[in-house]
């Protein structure tokens, strides 16, 4: 801008410039100072997080944007669908897997930075009804074909979701899997398997603790042994990007009170004290 303004003095030093065009000079010049001396727009922090935080995680997020002024996107599915879709390139920020392995399989290829990865939650395993129901006792003399009836348990992958695999190793431990694997349907994340249950499309369901919570439709009859299954544990870690910085920021508001009580109040373990 400023080199549409000329110096208009001549050999003694006297401007020539008429007022009005020095006026102009000056607004311009002070234009161009300005603009120089903004700062550059925050990046967008692109968080990619398991399916059963969509409640928890969409009201901290909220909270982070009105109180810190950042702007972040939320991407939620299953936790494996979440490791592949990195692996192949997708940009994302920051990563909050339902279990440690897929979080494991991202460091491994070193997809993430390991010094930022942090356990946040934790949660436990519940067994849920369409219809309310008396509630039963998980062991090996449960029938929990009868409780199914023709109908079917709805669960997350169990070969791939982290919801899913503790909910088969959960049934395997207790001795109840061969009763009622025939009768399983798979789903590809929890909330799928709990929308089935709140539809009634499935009488009943595997899902986390915090997920039932979510959904007034759901009756929990059965909350799984802690023994009868590894510790549900949400790993969280940043990924190597533009938005570094600010993701970082959001990773820290994670672990602050602010977040916390959300969490808690969504029935997660806040972990890390």
């Amino acid at each position: 801008m400023s080199a549409m303004c000329f110096n208009g003095h001549n050999v003694e030093g006297i401007s020539h410039q008429p007022r009005p065009v020095r006026l102009v000079c000056f607004i311009l010049s002070l234009m161009a100072m300005v603009l120089t001396a903004a700062p550059a727009a925050a990046e967008t922090v692109t968080v990619f997080a398991a399916a059963s935080l969509t409640t928890a995680l969409t009201r901290v997020a909220e909270q982070y944007e009105e109180t810190e002024g950042g702007d972040i996107a939320l991407s939620f599915a299953g936790s494996s669908a979440l490791a592949r879709q990195i692996q192949l390139g997708a940009p994302a920020d920051i990563f909050l897997s339902a279990n440690p392995d897929w979080m494991d399989l991202l460091q491994a290829g070193d997809l993430i930075d390991p010094d930022s990865r942090i356990d946040l939650l934790g949660n436990s395993l519940v067994l849920v009804a369409h219809e309310p129901t008396d509630h039963v006792d998980l062991t090996a003399d449960l029938d929990l074909s009868a409780l199914l009836g023709p109908g079917r348990l709805a669960m997350a992958l169990t070969q791939a979701v982290p919801a899913g695999i503790y909910g088969r190793t959960a049934l395997d431990t207790l001795g109840l899997w061969d009763q009622v694997a025939t009768q399983v349907v798979e789903t590809d994340n929890v909330r799928a398997a709990l929308a089935l249950v709140a539809l009634g499309e499935a009488p009943l369901g595997v899902v986390y603790a915090t997920d039932a919570r979510a959904d007034p439709d759901v009756h929990v009859i059965a909350t799984f042994p802690p023994d009868s299954h590894p510790p549900i544990t949400y790993p969280a870690a940043l990924l190597y990007g533009p938005a570094a910085e600010e993701a970082g920021g959001f990773l820290t508001f994670l672990q602050g009170p602010d977040a916390r009580a959300v969490f808690e109040a969504e029935g997660f373990t806040v972990l890390g004290d």
